[in-house]
């Protein structure tokens, strides 16, 4: 699986580290929150909010340079419009990846 990086931030900032600094804590901040609300809605088979958490942490999996990992989220993402969680697997290996990489940065 592709490993997260911080290219796009890294763009973003354009060498200010306070800008690189801020971008980082929202991601530090965001992700465990939508995390935890996505699999919130996974217990509760609300495929409504599921889909909405998965569309939230996209933006995520996005600036962390996870380019087929968007790609899986948004299939998944699609899938649920049609109450059908093909795609689950792949999406918590993606939270997983994601999870174990912010702690390191």
């Amino acid at each position: 699986m592709e490993q997260p990086n911080l290219t796009y931030i890294e763009q973003l900032a354009r060498g200010d580290e306070n800008i690189r600094k801020t971008l980082i804590d929202v991601i530090k901040t965001e992700f465990p929150e939508e995390k935890i609300a996505y699999y919130d809605s996974l217990t509760q088979k609300d495929y409504k909010k599921i889909e909405e958490n998965v569309h939230k942490i996209k933006h995520k999996i996005s600036i962390l340079g996870l380019e087929k990992s968007y790609e899986l989220a948004n299939t998944y993402e699609h899938n649920l419009r049609e109450k059908n969680m093909d795609g689950v697997t792949d999406f918590e290996e993606i939270l997983n990846t994601i999870t174990a990489y912010i702690k390191t940065i």
